[in-house]
Protein backbone atom coordinates (compact mmCIF):
# COMPACT_ATOMS: atom_id res chain seq x y z
CA UNK A 1 0.00 0.00 0.00
CA UNK A 2 1.30 3.55 -0.98
CA UNK A 3 1.09 6.33 1.31
CA UNK A 4 -1.99 7.76 -1.04
CA UNK A 5 -3.66 4.31 -0.46
CA UNK A 6 -4.25 5.62 3.34
CA UNK A 7 -6.65 8.19 1.65
CA UNK A 8 -9.01 5.48 0.47
CA UNK A 9 -9.73 3.55 3.84
CA UNK A 10 -13.03 4.66 5.14
CA UNK A 11 -11.91 3.06 8.47
CA UNK A 12 -8.90 5.48 8.62
CA UNK A 13 -10.72 8.41 7.76
CA UNK A 14 -13.49 8.16 9.99
CA UNK A 15 -11.35 6.86 12.33
CA UNK A 16 -9.31 10.44 12.37
CA UNK A 17 -13.08 12.59 12.54
CA UNK A 18 -13.66 10.46 15.57
CA UNK A 19 -10.58 11.78 17.24
CA UNK A 20 -11.47 15.46 15.50
CA UNK A 21 -14.69 15.20 17.75
CA UNK A 22 -12.89 14.11 20.87
CA UNK A 23 -10.81 17.24 20.69
CA UNK A 24 -13.51 19.41 19.84
CA UNK A 25 -15.29 18.70 23.03
CA UNK A 26 -12.41 19.08 25.14
CA UNK A 27 -10.82 22.14 23.61
CA UNK A 28 -14.40 23.77 23.42
CA UNK A 29 -14.88 23.35 26.82
CA UNK A 30 -11.73 25.14 27.67
CA UNK A 31 -12.61 27.69 25.26
CA UNK A 32 -15.82 28.37 26.92
CA UNK A 33 -13.84 28.89 30.78
CA UNK A 34 -11.89 30.87 28.92
CA UNK A 35 -14.51 33.26 27.67
CA UNK A 36 -16.77 32.69 30.78
CA UNK A 37 -14.01 32.92 33.50
CA UNK A 38 -10.91 34.79 31.61
CA UNK A 39 -9.22 31.25 32.67
CA UNK A 40 -8.27 28.31 30.36
CA UNK A 41 -7.54 26.30 34.05
CA UNK A 42 -11.09 24.53 35.19
CA UNK A 43 -12.73 26.43 38.05
CA UNK A 44 -12.78 22.64 39.73
CA UNK A 45 -11.88 18.75 39.81
CA UNK A 46 -15.74 19.00 38.38
CA UNK A 47 -15.19 20.97 35.20
CA UNK A 48 -12.55 18.41 34.03
CA UNK A 49 -14.59 15.22 34.87
CA UNK A 50 -17.94 16.68 33.25
CA UNK A 51 -15.56 17.61 30.10
CA UNK A 52 -13.89 13.88 30.10
CA UNK A 53 -17.38 12.32 31.19
CA UNK A 54 -18.60 14.23 27.73
CA UNK A 55 -15.71 13.28 25.38
CA UNK A 56 -16.29 9.77 26.04
CA UNK A 57 -20.45 9.76 25.90
CA UNK A 58 -20.24 12.10 22.49
CA UNK A 59 -17.43 8.97 21.35
CA UNK A 60 -20.07 6.20 22.17
CA UNK A 61 -23.77 8.35 21.42
CA UNK A 62 -21.93 9.26 17.92
CA UNK A 63 -21.26 5.58 17.20
CA UNK A 64 -24.05 3.81 18.50
CA UNK A 65 -26.36 6.66 16.75
CA UNK A 66 -24.08 5.74 13.05
CA UNK A 67 -23.18 9.26 13.05
CA UNK A 68 -19.57 7.81 11.72
CA UNK A 69 -21.29 6.53 8.46
CA UNK A 70 -18.89 6.85 5.40
CA UNK A 71 -21.95 7.41 3.26
CA UNK A 72 -22.95 10.48 4.78
CA UNK A 73 -19.50 12.08 4.75
CA UNK A 74 -20.71 13.64 1.29
CA UNK A 75 -24.07 15.23 2.68
CA UNK A 76 -23.26 17.83 5.62
CA UNK A 77 -26.56 18.53 6.47
CA UNK A 78 -28.27 14.79 7.21
CA UNK A 79 -25.05 14.17 8.84
CA UNK A 80 -25.04 17.24 10.82
CA UNK A 81 -29.08 16.52 11.98
CA UNK A 82 -27.83 13.23 13.18
CA UNK A 83 -24.64 14.84 15.08
CA UNK A 84 -26.91 17.15 16.53
CA UNK A 85 -29.47 15.00 17.86
CA UNK A 86 -26.51 12.56 19.15
CA UNK A 87 -25.07 15.70 20.83
CA UNK A 88 -28.37 16.71 22.43
CA UNK A 89 -28.68 12.90 24.08
CA UNK A 90 -25.49 13.25 25.40
CA UNK A 91 -26.30 16.56 27.24
CA UNK A 92 -29.14 15.14 28.35
CA UNK A 93 -27.14 12.03 30.12
CA UNK A 94 -25.07 15.34 31.06
CA UNK A 95 -28.22 16.61 32.91
CA UNK A 96 -29.34 13.63 34.49
CA UNK A 97 -25.71 12.45 35.92
CA UNK A 98 -25.29 16.29 37.13
CA UNK A 99 -28.99 15.79 38.80
CA UNK A 100 -28.95 12.38 40.35
CA UNK A 101 -25.22 13.79 41.64
CA UNK A 102 -26.40 16.74 43.52
CA UNK A 103 -23.30 18.61 41.52
CA UNK A 104 -25.43 21.02 39.23
CA UNK A 105 -24.97 23.94 41.34
CA UNK A 106 -21.08 23.93 40.82
CA UNK A 107 -21.55 24.17 36.84
CA UNK A 108 -21.88 27.61 35.53
CA UNK A 109 -24.83 27.29 33.32
CA UNK A 110 -23.29 30.19 31.01
CA UNK A 111 -20.41 28.16 30.66
CA UNK A 112 -22.54 25.06 29.92
CA UNK A 113 -24.16 26.80 27.02
CA UNK A 114 -21.26 28.33 25.66
CA UNK A 115 -19.55 24.94 25.56
CA UNK A 116 -22.81 23.33 23.92
CA UNK A 117 -22.80 25.90 21.25
CA UNK A 118 -19.48 26.00 20.41
CA UNK A 119 -19.18 22.21 20.29
CA UNK A 120 -22.31 22.27 17.42
CA UNK A 121 -20.54 24.65 15.35
CA UNK A 122 -17.37 22.59 15.89
CA UNK A 123 -18.76 19.65 14.85
CA UNK A 124 -20.34 21.36 11.64
CA UNK A 125 -17.32 22.81 10.46
CA UNK A 126 -15.03 19.77 10.80
CA UNK A 127 -17.96 18.36 8.55
CA UNK A 128 -17.59 20.81 5.80
CA UNK A 129 -13.59 20.56 6.24
CA UNK A 130 -14.34 16.96 5.72
CA UNK A 131 -16.88 17.12 2.80
CA UNK A 132 -14.42 19.41 0.76
CA UNK A 133 -11.23 17.56 2.01
CA UNK A 134 -12.87 14.40 0.19
CA UNK A 135 -13.78 16.40 -2.93
CA UNK A 136 -10.32 17.54 -3.19
CA UNK A 137 -8.92 14.22 -2.78
CA UNK A 138 -11.27 12.42 -5.34
CA UNK A 139 -10.03 15.50 -8.12
CA UNK A 140 -6.55 13.99 -7.35
CA UNK A 141 -7.20 10.39 -7.76
CA UNK A 142 -6.30 10.09 -3.87
CA UNK A 143 -10.20 8.59 -3.37
CA UNK A 144 -10.55 6.56 -6.25
CA UNK A 145 -11.49 3.03 -5.86
CA UNK A 146 -9.28 1.44 -9.67
CA UNK A 147 -11.63 -1.13 -10.42
CA UNK A 148 -11.05 -4.25 -12.91
CA UNK A 149 -13.56 -7.55 -13.61
CA UNK A 150 -12.74 -11.02 -14.50
CA UNK A 151 -15.32 -12.40 -16.31
CA UNK A 152 -17.01 -10.83 -19.42
CA UNK A 153 -19.90 -12.58 -19.85
CA UNK A 154 -24.08 -11.51 -18.60
CA UNK A 155 -23.16 -10.70 -14.95
CA UNK A 156 -20.28 -8.64 -16.40
CA UNK A 157 -22.51 -6.70 -18.91
CA UNK A 158 -25.19 -5.95 -16.14
CA UNK A 159 -22.84 -4.45 -13.37
CA UNK A 160 -21.12 -2.37 -16.53
CA UNK A 161 -24.38 -1.15 -17.39
CA UNK A 162 -25.18 -1.08 -13.88
CA UNK A 163 -22.48 1.50 -12.60
CA UNK A 164 -22.85 3.34 -15.87
CA UNK A 165 -26.03 4.23 -15.05
CA UNK A 166 -25.85 4.83 -11.35
CA UNK A 167 -22.53 6.89 -11.52
CA UNK A 168 -21.12 6.50 -8.14
CA UNK A 169 -18.43 8.36 -6.39
CA UNK A 170 -14.99 7.17 -6.50
CA UNK A 171 -15.41 4.45 -8.87
CA UNK A 172 -12.79 4.17 -11.62
CA UNK A 173 -13.68 0.97 -13.81
CA UNK A 174 -10.35 0.03 -15.68
CA UNK A 175 -11.21 -2.97 -17.62
CA UNK A 176 -12.32 -6.27 -18.54
CA UNK A 177 -10.30 -9.50 -18.22
CA UNK A 178 -11.69 -12.93 -19.81
CA UNK A 179 -10.41 -16.59 -20.34
CA UNK A 180 -12.45 -17.27 -23.27
CA UNK A 181 -11.54 -13.93 -25.03
CA UNK A 182 -12.73 -15.47 -28.43
CA UNK A 183 -16.71 -15.90 -27.44
CA UNK A 184 -16.24 -12.20 -26.53
CA UNK A 185 -16.07 -8.78 -27.98
CA UNK A 186 -12.87 -6.32 -27.52
CA UNK A 187 -14.66 -4.38 -25.14
CA UNK A 188 -17.92 -4.35 -23.06
CA UNK A 189 -19.73 -1.09 -22.30
CA UNK A 190 -16.87 0.61 -23.61
CA UNK A 191 -14.37 -1.11 -21.26
CA UNK A 192 -11.47 -2.70 -23.02
CA UNK A 193 -10.64 -6.35 -22.54
CA UNK A 194 -7.55 -6.16 -21.27
CA UNK A 195 -6.12 -10.38 -21.58
CA UNK A 196 -6.57 -13.35 -19.44
CA UNK A 197 -6.39 -14.28 -15.96
CA UNK A 198 -2.25 -14.68 -15.95
CA UNK A 199 -2.42 -11.36 -17.52
CA UNK A 200 -4.50 -10.02 -14.29
CA UNK A 201 -2.31 -11.54 -12.21
CA UNK A 202 0.32 -9.17 -13.81
CA UNK A 203 -1.75 -6.45 -14.32
CA UNK A 204 -2.79 -5.80 -10.79
CA UNK A 205 0.96 -6.49 -9.51
CA UNK A 206 1.84 -3.89 -11.77
CA UNK A 207 -0.92 -1.58 -11.86
CA UNK A 208 -2.70 0.49 -9.12
CA UNK A 209 -5.41 -2.28 -8.53
CA UNK A 210 -7.76 -1.76 -5.29
CA UNK A 211 -10.47 -4.56 -5.77
CA UNK A 212 -11.05 -6.93 -8.24
CA UNK A 213 -15.18 -8.24 -8.61
CA UNK A 214 -15.42 -11.65 -10.32
CA UNK A 215 -18.25 -11.57 -12.52
CA UNK A 216 -18.48 -14.89 -13.16
CA UNK A 217 -22.20 -16.76 -13.30
CA UNK A 218 -21.78 -18.56 -9.67
CA UNK A 219 -23.17 -21.47 -11.48
CA UNK A 220 -19.46 -22.34 -12.70
CA UNK A 221 -18.10 -23.83 -10.07
CA UNK A 222 -14.92 -25.37 -10.92
CA UNK A 223 -13.82 -22.12 -12.97
CA UNK A 224 -14.90 -19.73 -9.83
CA UNK A 225 -12.54 -22.56 -8.12
CA UNK A 226 -9.85 -22.02 -10.00
CA UNK A 227 -9.91 -18.26 -10.08
CA UNK A 228 -10.58 -17.43 -6.90
CA UNK A 229 -7.31 -19.79 -5.84
CA UNK A 230 -5.12 -17.56 -8.18
CA UNK A 231 -6.75 -14.68 -6.96
CA UNK A 232 -5.96 -15.48 -4.01
CA UNK A 233 -1.68 -15.09 -4.20
CA UNK A 234 -2.58 -10.74 -5.28
CA UNK A 235 -2.57 -7.90 -2.65
CA UNK A 236 -5.90 -6.29 -3.42
CA UNK A 237 -9.30 -7.19 -2.37
CA UNK A 238 -11.61 -9.35 -4.50
CA UNK A 239 -15.21 -9.28 -4.49
CA UNK A 240 -17.86 -11.63 -6.23
CA UNK A 241 -20.73 -10.22 -8.06
CA UNK A 242 -23.83 -11.24 -7.30
CA UNK A 243 -25.54 -13.99 -9.59
CA UNK A 244 -27.98 -16.67 -7.80
CA UNK A 245 -26.91 -19.00 -5.40
CA UNK A 246 -25.20 -21.25 -7.74
CA UNK A 247 -21.82 -21.13 -5.57
CA UNK A 248 -21.31 -21.50 -1.91
CA UNK A 249 -19.15 -19.45 0.25
CA UNK A 250 -19.44 -19.61 4.15
CA UNK A 251 -18.87 -16.69 6.71
CA UNK A 252 -18.01 -13.88 4.04
CA UNK A 253 -19.62 -10.71 4.91
CA UNK A 254 -21.08 -8.36 2.57
CA UNK A 255 -19.66 -4.67 1.15
CA UNK A 256 -21.61 -2.83 -1.00
CA UNK A 257 -20.75 -0.23 -4.40
CA UNK A 258 -23.22 2.15 -4.98
CA UNK A 259 -25.88 0.31 -3.35
CA UNK A 260 -25.51 -2.96 -4.79
CA UNK A 261 -24.34 -5.80 -2.49
CA UNK A 262 -21.13 -7.53 -2.99
CA UNK A 263 -19.42 -10.89 -1.25
CA UNK A 264 -16.35 -10.35 0.29
CA UNK A 265 -14.37 -12.92 -0.89
CA UNK A 266 -10.84 -11.93 0.32
CA UNK A 267 -9.37 -8.61 2.23
CA UNK A 268 -5.90 -6.89 1.61
CA UNK A 269 -4.52 -8.21 4.99
CA UNK A 270 -3.03 -5.42 7.10
CA UNK A 271 -5.25 -2.53 5.68
CA UNK A 272 -6.29 0.64 7.12
CA UNK A 273 -5.81 1.16 10.98
CA UNK A 274 -3.86 -2.18 10.83
CA UNK A 275 -1.85 -1.03 7.92
CA UNK A 276 -0.54 1.84 10.12
CA UNK A 277 -0.14 0.39 13.40
CA UNK A 278 2.61 -2.71 11.95
CA UNK A 279 4.31 0.26 10.18
CA UNK A 280 4.46 2.03 13.32
CA UNK A 281 6.29 -0.70 14.98
CA UNK A 282 8.98 -2.16 12.42
CA UNK A 283 9.63 1.83 12.50
CA UNK A 284 10.11 2.19 16.32
CA UNK A 285 11.28 -1.26 17.33
CA UNK A 286 13.76 -1.31 13.89
CA UNK A 287 15.27 1.92 14.62
CA UNK A 288 16.01 1.30 18.65
CA UNK A 289 17.45 -2.47 17.46
CA UNK A 290 19.65 -0.67 15.02
CA UNK A 291 20.91 1.35 17.82
CA UNK A 292 21.53 -1.35 20.11
CA UNK A 293 22.81 -3.19 18.10
CA UNK A 294 25.78 -0.57 16.25
CA UNK A 295 28.39 -1.47 18.53
CA UNK A 296 27.56 -5.14 17.20
CA UNK A 297 27.57 -4.05 13.50
CA UNK A 298 31.05 -2.58 13.98
CA UNK A 299 32.48 -5.51 15.39
CA UNK A 300 31.33 -7.77 13.00
CA UNK A 301 32.12 -6.19 9.86
CA UNK A 302 35.75 -5.91 11.51
CA UNK A 303 35.61 -9.70 11.78
CA UNK A 304 34.38 -10.25 7.89
CA UNK A 305 37.00 -8.12 6.62
CA UNK A 306 39.79 -9.73 8.69
CA UNK A 307 38.64 -12.91 7.79
CA UNK A 308 38.08 -13.31 3.91
CA UNK A 309 38.28 -10.90 0.83
CA UNK A 310 35.43 -9.22 -0.16
CA UNK A 311 32.69 -6.79 0.41
CA UNK A 312 31.15 -7.33 3.98
CA UNK A 313 27.84 -6.88 2.57
CA UNK A 314 26.11 -9.50 0.43
CA UNK A 315 23.07 -8.30 -1.20
CA UNK A 316 20.62 -10.20 -2.96
CA UNK A 317 17.13 -10.07 -5.22
CA UNK A 318 14.38 -11.36 -3.81
CA UNK A 319 10.35 -10.97 -3.93
CA UNK A 320 8.98 -8.97 -1.83
CA UNK A 321 5.43 -7.54 -1.23
CA UNK A 322 3.31 -8.06 -4.10
CA UNK A 323 5.87 -10.07 -6.01
CA UNK A 324 7.78 -6.75 -6.74
CA UNK A 325 11.61 -7.48 -6.33
CA UNK A 326 13.37 -6.47 -3.31
CA UNK A 327 17.53 -5.89 -2.26
CA UNK A 328 17.92 -7.75 0.57
CA UNK A 329 21.23 -6.93 2.81
CA UNK A 330 22.56 -9.31 5.18
CA UNK A 331 26.67 -9.89 6.22
CA UNK A 332 28.76 -11.80 4.15
CA UNK A 333 28.80 -15.43 5.31
CA UNK A 334 30.44 -17.19 2.18
CA UNK A 335 33.64 -16.29 0.47
CA UNK A 336 32.88 -13.84 -2.11
CA UNK A 337 32.95 -15.32 -5.81
CA UNK A 338 31.21 -13.33 -8.77
CA UNK A 339 27.94 -14.22 -9.36
CA UNK A 340 27.59 -17.21 -11.49
CA UNK A 341 24.30 -16.70 -13.10
CA UNK A 342 20.52 -16.52 -12.23
CA UNK A 343 20.37 -19.77 -10.02
CA UNK A 344 21.18 -19.81 -6.56
CA UNK A 345 22.41 -23.11 -4.73
CA UNK A 346 21.47 -23.27 -0.85
CA UNK A 347 23.52 -23.22 1.85
CA UNK A 348 23.76 -27.10 2.68
CA UNK A 349 25.03 -28.23 6.25
CA UNK A 350 29.10 -28.19 6.62
CA UNK A 351 28.95 -26.08 2.94
CA UNK A 352 32.50 -25.42 2.20
CA UNK A 353 31.90 -22.13 1.11
CA UNK A 354 30.86 -20.96 4.19
CA UNK A 355 33.76 -18.65 6.11
CA UNK A 356 34.84 -19.42 9.80
CA UNK A 357 33.18 -16.06 11.08
CA UNK A 358 29.99 -16.81 8.11
CA UNK A 359 29.17 -19.94 10.17
CA UNK A 360 29.15 -18.46 13.55
CA UNK A 361 27.16 -15.49 12.34
CA UNK A 362 24.49 -17.92 11.05
CA UNK A 363 24.27 -20.08 13.62
CA UNK A 364 23.51 -16.76 15.60
CA UNK A 365 21.00 -15.40 12.66
CA UNK A 366 23.53 -12.12 13.58
CA UNK A 367 23.64 -12.25 9.05
CA UNK A 368 19.97 -11.06 9.40
CA UNK A 369 20.77 -7.98 10.97
CA UNK A 370 21.51 -5.57 8.65
CA UNK A 371 17.51 -6.17 6.86
CA UNK A 372 16.88 -3.93 9.82
CA UNK A 373 17.71 -1.19 7.24
CA UNK A 374 15.66 -3.20 4.92
CA UNK A 375 12.56 -2.33 7.40
CA UNK A 376 13.60 1.04 8.08
CA UNK A 377 13.23 1.68 4.10
CA UNK A 378 9.84 0.45 3.80
CA UNK A 379 10.96 -3.00 2.03
CA UNK A 380 10.23 -5.42 4.63
CA UNK A 381 8.55 -5.88 8.19
CA UNK A 382 10.60 -7.13 11.47
CA UNK A 383 7.65 -10.11 11.27
CA UNK A 384 6.80 -11.58 8.37
CA UNK A 385 7.29 -14.71 5.45
CA UNK A 386 10.92 -14.94 5.37
CA UNK A 387 11.56 -13.92 1.67
CA UNK A 388 13.16 -16.41 -0.82
CA UNK A 389 15.86 -15.65 -3.53
CA UNK A 390 13.65 -14.86 -7.27
CA UNK A 391 14.91 -18.55 -8.33
CA UNK A 392 13.81 -20.22 -5.58
CA UNK A 393 10.34 -18.78 -6.23
CA UNK A 394 9.67 -20.31 -9.23
CA UNK A 395 10.90 -23.49 -7.71
CA UNK A 396 8.31 -23.32 -4.78
CA UNK A 397 5.14 -22.15 -6.11
CA UNK A 398 5.22 -25.44 -8.30
CA UNK A 399 5.49 -27.20 -5.37
CA UNK A 400 2.30 -25.21 -3.58
CA UNK A 401 -0.52 -24.01 -4.77
CA UNK A 402 -0.68 -20.95 -2.52
CA UNK A 403 2.71 -20.27 -2.29
CA UNK A 404 2.85 -16.57 -3.55
CA UNK A 405 -0.15 -16.12 -1.35
CA UNK A 406 2.87 -15.36 1.37
CA UNK A 407 3.24 -12.00 -0.76
CA UNK A 408 0.35 -10.46 0.42
CA UNK A 409 2.37 -8.26 3.11
CA UNK A 410 5.90 -7.31 3.11
CA UNK A 411 8.66 -10.33 3.90
CA UNK A 412 10.07 -10.20 7.59
CA UNK A 413 13.37 -10.84 9.28
CA UNK A 414 11.58 -13.24 11.02
CA UNK A 415 8.47 -14.84 11.19
CA UNK A 416 5.90 -17.84 12.58
CA UNK A 417 7.30 -20.36 10.42
CA UNK A 418 11.04 -19.30 11.57
CA UNK A 419 10.35 -19.85 15.49
CA UNK A 420 8.87 -23.32 15.06
CA UNK A 421 11.95 -23.99 13.63
CA UNK A 422 10.84 -24.33 9.87
CA UNK A 423 14.40 -22.87 8.84
CA UNK A 424 17.77 -23.80 6.75
CA UNK A 425 17.63 -25.77 3.82
CA UNK A 426 14.83 -26.72 2.14
CA UNK A 427 15.41 -30.05 0.95
CA UNK A 428 12.13 -31.62 -0.17
CA UNK A 429 8.33 -30.40 -0.63
CA UNK A 430 6.87 -31.19 2.89
CA UNK A 431 9.18 -28.47 4.32
CA UNK A 432 7.99 -25.70 2.34
CA UNK A 433 4.30 -27.01 2.12
CA UNK A 434 4.80 -26.38 6.06
CA UNK A 435 6.83 -23.21 5.69
CA UNK A 436 3.67 -22.05 3.93
CA UNK A 437 0.91 -23.14 6.02
CA UNK A 438 2.39 -21.63 9.12
CA UNK A 439 2.89 -18.05 6.55
CA UNK A 440 -0.62 -18.00 5.64
CA UNK A 441 -1.54 -18.69 9.02
CA UNK A 442 0.49 -15.89 10.36
CA UNK A 443 -1.50 -13.91 7.37
CA UNK A 444 -4.99 -14.56 8.42
CA UNK A 445 -4.20 -13.93 11.94
CA UNK A 446 -2.10 -10.64 12.26
CA UNK A 447 -2.34 -8.94 15.61
CA UNK A 448 0.19 -6.50 17.06
CA UNK A 449 0.26 -8.69 20.45
CA UNK A 450 1.19 -11.73 18.12
CA UNK A 451 4.02 -10.00 16.06
CA UNK A 452 5.35 -9.01 19.50
CA UNK A 453 5.44 -12.48 20.58
CA UNK A 454 7.03 -13.66 17.49
CA UNK A 455 9.82 -11.03 18.25
CA UNK A 456 9.70 -12.49 22.19
CA UNK A 457 10.14 -16.32 20.87
CA UNK A 458 12.70 -15.08 18.39
CA UNK A 459 14.88 -13.98 21.57
CA UNK A 460 14.98 -17.32 23.27
CA UNK A 461 14.65 -19.80 20.40
CA UNK A 462 14.54 -18.33 17.17
CA UNK A 463 18.14 -16.77 17.09
CA UNK A 464 20.26 -20.39 17.34
CA UNK A 465 18.93 -23.60 15.74
CA UNK A 466 20.22 -26.36 14.61
CA UNK A 467 19.09 -25.90 11.02
CA UNK A 468 20.95 -22.50 10.86
CA UNK A 469 23.49 -23.36 8.77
Amino acid sequence: MQTSDLTKSPAIILGVLRMIDAVIVISMALLANELRNHSLFWQSQEYLSATMIAMLLTLQVFHVSHVYNFRLVDHVWPQFVKVMQAWAAVWLVLIAIAFFTKTSVEFSRIWAGLWFGMCAAGFLVARIALKYRLAAWRQQGKLTRNIVLIGAGDVCRRLVAYLQETRPTGVNLLGVFEDRQSRVPNEIGGLPLLGNTADLLAYARQHPVDQIIVTLPWRAEARMSDLLAQLRTVAVDVRLCPDGIGFELLNRSVSHLAGLPMLNVFDRPLSGWNYLIKGIEDRILASLMLILFLPLFGIIALAIRLDSPGPILFRQKRYGFNNNVINILKFRTMQHEPAAGPDVVQAKRNDPRVTRVGALLRRTSFDELPQLLNVLRGEMSLVGPRPHAVSHNVQFAAMVHEYFGRHRVKPGITGWAQVHGLRGEIDNPEKIRMRVQYDLYYIDNWSLLFDLSILLRTLFVGLVHENAY
